[in-house]
């Protein structure tokens, strides 16, 4: 619940709610731009959460908020902010990169935090978790708990971070049990339900028992996992485990609020610099989500153990020699892959079922 705050403002935009919450006499204006709704149990409530702790470190923040936004209604929305005095702006959706990067141009005096972007200048930064490397603990934790040796993984679209999250599943999988085998799906889209449904479905009828996913809201997946009896793994927002009293064994949520309230500061003080900021567990951008009730103490042990391995640097999930699934060489022996490689990705690691097409 928010702190010190009131509500300042309502304004209906199209089909939008823009709302203003914060101080009366703020110490700085911030915008956010989500591109669904902030109940989603995936990547937007973990930005409305973020804001939210914002809120809550620095009450003498206003905040302008639209939901629900559009690629072409994105440019108005965050000049109307603007025109609000906002000075620092989350673009939250990595489809609104273009537009957002268009009013800054516009805007020299505003600082734009994008999440997951490529471009890079004077008042535009962008910022994200390393989830490939968090994957390779949830499959782990998967591979631990099916019985069947096959785990399900979902995609929204083959792109190449989601294809990185696959693999990192798997390898963590297969670092487990080496025979495992993960079915990989892609529904053409990161936010439809009846396709979600029907490839949960498919997934279970061949046999898997364990699904994962990388859409953007996990709900969807998780219900239908849930009321199919099988185990699920979560991503975007540690809220999906409630879907799943039954079934849930762990996820991986982004907690950027440190990261919102770091920002705010630092454009108050004037000493923000634009960067590509990618940072995972440690640095507080991304978190293991609770484990399930099912959950036996040792795979629970095991996972955390994986946790503070990878926090200290000991883990490498993307040391090589890693194969495709058609037997190639893509990491050498004694080649390891950063974080800066995990858009790179256009193939599928050896023992995945399904095309990265």
């Amino acid at each position: 619940m928010l702190k010190k705050t009131v509500l300042i403002g309502l304004c209906i935009v199209g089909s939008l709610l823009f709302a203003t919450v914060g101080a009366a006499q703020p110490c700085l204006v911030v915008g956010i731009v989500y591109g669904g709704p902030i109940t989603d149990a995936g990547y937007n409530q973990a930005h409305y959460e973020a804001i939210r702790q914002l809120q809550v470190n620095m009450p003498c923040v206003r905040v302008i908020q639209a939901e629900m936004v559009g690629e072409g209604d994105a440019e108005a929305v965050m000049e109307m902010m603007i025109a609000q005095g906002a000075k620092l702006i989350f673009p939250a959706s990595f489809g609104l990169q273009t537009a957002a990067f268009n009013v800054s141009k516009r805007h020299p005096s505003v600082v734009f935090m994008h999440p997951g972007g490529f471009r890079l200048s004077d008042n535009f930064g962008t910022y994200f978790g390393m989830p490939q490397f968090g994957m390779y603990l949830l499959g782990a934790a998967a591979a631990m708990m099916t019985t069947t040796g096959k785990l399900g993984f979902i995609g929204g679209l083959p792109i190449g971070f989601v294809l990185g999250n696959a693999n990192g599943f798997h390898l963590g999988a297969r670092s487990v049990n080496p025979e495992i085998q993960t079915y990989v799906v892609f529904t053409g889209s990161f936010v439809d339900r009846v396709k979600e449904i029907a490839a949960t479905n498919t997934l279970i009828q061949q046999g898997c028992d364990v699904i994962a996913m990388h859409v953007d809201s996990p709900q969807t997946i998780v219900q239908a996992a849930e009321a199919a009896g099988v185990y699920s793994i979560g991503y975007q927002n540690l809220a999906a485990q409630n879907f799943a009293p039954r079934g849930w064994i762990t996820g991986l949520g982004f907690t950027f609020g440190g990261l919102f309230t770091e920002t705010a500061q630092q454009v108050i003080a004037g000493t923000w610099k634009p960067a590509h900021l990618r940072k995972g567990f440690a640095d507080g951008y991304q978190a293991l989500a609770p484990f399930g009730p099912a959950v036996p103490m040792y795979v629970q042990q095991n996972v955390l153990g994986l946790l503070e391995d990878l926090n200290a640097g000991t883990l490498q999930p993307f040391a090589g020699p890693i194969k495709d699934q058609a037997g190639a060489v893509r990491i050498k022996d004694g080649e390891v892959w950063g974080n800066d490689k995990m858009g790179s990705f256009d193939w599928f690691v050896e023992g995945i079922i399904g095309s990265p097409k």
